[in-house]
């Protein structure tokens, strides 16, 4: 893993580890403990996610102008308590409605931290420094995540209610002890809103709305990883299932030691969008090896699953390194809140597109899905370049043009 930053960047990095670690105990055990021990069933544990997650998607955009409006750093602290509360609560839960109850404000209170998150990395970062930043972070994460789902693995050997119960409770602290660090990042200023003009500006802002939804569409590819190729690879190869681990490993190892390097160049819109358009075309390459992995056999088919693996990786690491240079870039400098909030819906979208889309093209078509989706991949990036350019055309006063501010101190 790259040197860790110094200052407030380092900061943000140990924020993002202690909160991610929480993540990993919740993401391997959340599902379990829903379908055993909190009485929802396998139907009503995936439409109660899909519901909260249609909640933090509507909410990204309005809680980021909360946080611009507010102060970035408050929100991001308030966030962060909200969600230590309401994670202790699951343990309540008994059925959907109980974790509706709590599960859609919690949606609200994660839009509103991640939001003002973006909201202080732009505020508080130079914006040179901002995608390496996002990168540093996002190697943490992978981290975090490894090492929560690690010490998840003890509570599912045990396998008993007070053992989910443990790491429901793990999680929480993280969210305390990550809001008690968060504390400790200088203020940002906060945005006065100007009588009369619009409140959500990002989303009246057209080509930033196109960007929006071409980073949704390459974002499926994080569902292709995994979703798609684990079913590929069990059910239209003959390579062994433990493949699966080994890809999957792949791809957390090369994201951990290579995203910040692999941002370099991309921390201004147009080189990022040409990061974008070379990710799209990486990722129509590592469709085809995927697809050719189907016609293969023995020791050819487990270096082509490989091969497409490592390929793959190349993509994503350069589409999320142009996801943030394009998404700061483009965000005046008093809004970059709401701005992070909209580049959110785009990946919520495409996360929630991805199993449907990738099982249905990938497992039920085969090589001419695999084929589809990498060309939808290789238009999506090709579009980058031409998009940013319009939204760079349609801002005669640049980014980084700061409109009124209310000074943290003055406003009391």
């Amino acid at each position: 893993m790259p040197t860790l930053p110094t200052g407030a960047l380092r900061l943000l990095v140990l924020i993002s580890l202690v909160n991610t670690t929480g993540t990993g105990l919740w993401m391997v055990s959340s599902a379990i403990y829903l379908t055993r021990f909190a009485g929802l069933s396998i139907a009503q544990t995936g439409l109660a996610l899909t519901l909260t997650g249609l909640v933090g998607m509507v909410a990204s955009a309005p809680m980021g102008y909360v946080a611009d409006r507010l102060g970035a750093r408050e929100v991001f602290v308030a966030g962060l308590v909200v969600q230590a509360l309401g994670t202790t609560a699951f343990i309540a839960v008994h059925n959907i409605w109980v974790y509706l109850l709590i599960g859609v404000p919690l949606a609200v209170a994660d839009a509103a931290q991640r939001g003002a998150k973006g909201a202080v990395i732009g505020g508080a970062v130079p914006p040179e420094e901002r995608v390496r930043t996002r990168a540093y972070l996002r190697s943490v994460t992978n981290v975090g995540i490894a090492m929560g789902s690690a010490l998840a693995g003890v509570a599912l050997a045990a396998d008993t209610r007070w053992a989910y119960v443990a790491m429901i409770l793990g999680d929480a602290l993280t969210y305390l002890v990550a809001a008690a660090l968060a504390t400790r990042l200088d203020p940002i200023p906060r945005t006065a809103h100007t009588p009369g003009a619009p409140r959500l500006t990002a989303l009246r802002d057209r080509p930033f709305l196109v960007f929006v939804l071409l980073d949704g569409l390459m974002s499926t590819h994080f569902g292709l990883f995994e979703v798609g190729l684990p079913l590929w690879i069990a059910h239209r190869t003959d390579a062994p299932t433990w493949l699966v681990a080994v890809v999957y490993l792949t791809n957390t190892t090369a994201v951990v030691l290579l995203q910040v390097r692999a941002a370099r160049g991309t921390d201004e819109p147009q080189g990022a969008a040409r990061a974008a358009r070379r990710a799209g075309l990486v990722l129509f390459a590592a469709c085809g090896l995927y697809a050719l992995s189907g016609h293969a056999n023995g020791l050819v088919t487990i270096a082509l699953l490989i091969a497409g693996a490592l390929v793959h990786v190349v993509g994503e690491l350069w589409h999320s390194a142009s996801g943030w240079g394009i998404s700061f870039g483009l965000a005046p400098a008093d809004r970059h809140g709401q701005y992070q909030g909209a580049y959110a819906i785009g990946m919520q979208l495409g996360q929630m597109l991805a199993p449907v889309m990738v099982t249905t093209l990938v497992v039920g078509w085969g090589d001419p899905g695999w084929l589809l989706l990498g060309a939808a991949f290789a238009l999506a990036g090709a579009a980058m370049p031409p998009t940013v350019g319009w939204a760079l055309r349609n801002r005669p006063g640049g980014t980084d043009q700061p409109t009124p501010r209310l000074d943290m101190a003055a406003e009391g």
